[in-house]
C-alpha cells in the first residue's frame, strides 16, 4: 500500500504558525506525531506527506498509480484504519460532508490536496473520529492521544523499573523505556498515563501529576511541577510549572515560570521566569489570531495560553498574555506584555518590533542546532526563507 497523508490547501492557514515549517501530519500530539501514529496502524507500508510546495523538498510525497490518500488532520484509530484499508480504487470516505480519505491514482492524489471537492468517487459516510481543526486542538486533545499512543506503543511489552527512591502511584499506568533515570521524584498518573521515553530523565523533587509523555532524551528538571496532559520531546528540557502543554523536540523551558494550555514548536527557548497567562481576568472566552482572516477569532475555550512557532525565543521575565500567537524565528524581550500576535521574524516586545534580519536569524539557528550536534541544512534554510517571505505582510506595521 502507498499511503499519502495530505494537507488541504483551503484549511492549511488554520495550523499556522506551526505548519509554516512542517506538514500537518508532522505535528506532535500525544506521544507520537500524526504520521508516526499512522505508521503503527500501517506497519511496514510506505507513508509520505503531501503539503505546500516549499515543504516538499524536505517532506517528499511519493505517488504511485494506486494511492490511499488520507486527510492529515485525522487522528487515527483501529476502526478508521480498517475503513481505509477496505477502500477499493475510486472509493472515498466522507465525514461531516467532507472527503477525508480516498483510494485514487496519481493525478487525483494531487487533487486531494488542491481541490478534493472536484474528485468523482463512490463515497461512504464515516460517523465518528477525532481530528484537529485548529492549533489549540493539539493541547485540548492531548489527553486522549497520550492514552491512545500509550496503549499502542506498550501493548504486549514489559516496562522497565524505576529506582526505589521515587514515590510511585498507579504503576500500572506508567511505562518506562530503557535508560530512564529518575531519582527522588513523585509520579502520580492519577487517571491518566505516564510514558517515559528511552534515556529520558526526571530530576530530584520533580512532581508529575496526570498524563505525561516524556519522549526520548528529554529532561524534567529539579523541583519541576508538571500537570497533565503534557508532552515533552524528544530532546527537550523543562523546569518550573507546566500544565497541559505540548513541547516539541529540541525546545527548552529550562527555568522557573508557568506554561499552560500551550504548544511550542521545535528549537524554541523560553528564558528564565517566562510566564504565560492561560485565563483572562474576566474569565471570558479566549480569542486567538487567525492567519486566514487576519483577525482574532473565538476559540470556544476559557483556558488558552501560548502558541509558538519553530526557532522562536523569549528573554528572561517575558510575560505572554492569554491566547498569544508567536510566529517562526521571533525574538521577544523587554518589560510589559507583548501584543497577542507576534509575527514571524519579529525582534522586540511591548515597546515595539523591528524585522529580525534573515541572515542573523539563520546564524542564531545554526548555533542553537550545533549545540545538539545537528547541522542547519540548506533545505531547512530554504524553508525558513520561504516563511520569511510569506510572512512579510504581517511585519508591515512595525
Amino acid at each position: 500500500m502507498n499511503i499519502i497523508l495530505s494537507d488541504n490547501i483551503l484549511t492549511e492557514a488554520d495550523f499556522w504558525p506551526l505548519t509554516f515549517t512542517r506538514p500537518v501530519a508532522n505535528l506532535r500530539i500525544g506521544i507520537l506525531t500524526i504520521n508516526e501514529k499512522w505508521a503503527k496502524y500501517f506497519y511496514g507500508e510506505q507513508i509520505s506527506m503531501l503539503s505546500t510546495d516549499y515543504l516538499r523538498q524536505k517532506f517528499v510525497p511519493i505517488f504511485t498509480e494506486d494511492n490511499f490518500v488520507i486527510d492529515s488532520s485525522i487522528l487515527p484509530d483501529t476502526d478508521f484504519a480498517s475503513a481505509v484499508k477496505s477502500l477499493n480504487k475510486g472509493e472515498g470516505i466522507v465525514f461531516n460532508g467532507f472527503l477525508i480519505a480516498a483510494r485514487v491514482n496519481h493525478e487525483d492524489a494531487v487533487k486531494f490536496y488542491i481541490n478534493r471537492e472536484s474528485l468523482i468517487l463512490n463515497t461512504k459516510e464515516y460517523n465518528s473520529l477525532s481530528k484537529i481543526n485548529h492549533t489549540w486542538d493539539i493541547f485540548t486533545l492531548n489527553e486522549q492521544e497520550i492514552e491512545k499512543d500509550f496503549k499502542l506503543i506498550t501493548s504486549g511489552r514489559k516496562s522497565c523499573k524505576l529506582s526505589d527512591t521515587n514515590r510511585i502511584l498507579h504503576p500500572e499506568r506508567i511505562f518506562v523505556e530503557e535508560g530512564v533515570n529518575a531519582e527522588f521524584a513523585i509520579i502520580n498518573p492519577d487517571n491518566g498515563y505516564v510514558y517515559l521515553g528511552k534515556d529520558s530523565e526526571i530530576m530530584e523533587n520533580a512532581v508529575i501529576h496526570g498524563s505525561l509523555a516524556l519522549c526520548e532524551h528529554s529532561v524534567v528538571k529539579i523541583s519541576a511541577k508538571i500537570y497533565g496532559a503534557t508532552t515533552m520531546g524528544p530532546h527537550t528540557k523543562c523546569g518550573g510549572e507546566v500544565n497541559n502543554a505540548v513541547i516539541w523536540g529540541y525546545s527548552n523551558k529550562g527555568h522557573d515560570g508557568f506554561l499552560g494550555n500551550a504548544v511550542l514548536g521545535q528549537w524554541c527557548n523560553l528564558g528564565a521566569d517566562t510566564n504565560n497567562s492561560n485565563l483572562k481576568n474576566n474569565y471570558a472566552e479566549v480569542k486567538i489570531w487567525n492567519y486566514a482572516t487576519h483577525r482574532f477569532t473565538k476559540t470556544g475555550l476559557q483556558f488558552c495560553g501560548l502558541i509558538m512557532g519553530d526557532h522562536s525565543k523569549s528573554s528572561i521575565n517575558t510575560m505572554f498574555n492569554t491566547g498569544t500567537v508567536v510566529g517562526v524565528s521571533a525574538n521577544v524581550f523587554g518589560a510589559g506584555f507583548p501584543r497577542n500576535f507576534v509575527p514571524s521574524f519579529a525582534w522586540g516586545g511591548a515597546a515595539g518590533y523591528e524585522t529580525y534580519p534573515f541572515k542573523k536569524a539563520m546564524e542564531t539557528a545554526e548555533l542553537v542546532m550545533k549545540r545538539r550536534h545537528i547541522d542547519l541544512s540548506q533545505v531547512d534554510i530554504d524553508i525558513l526563507k520561504n516563511v520569511f517571505d510569506k510572512t512579510e505582510q504581517f511585519r508591515t506595521n512595525f
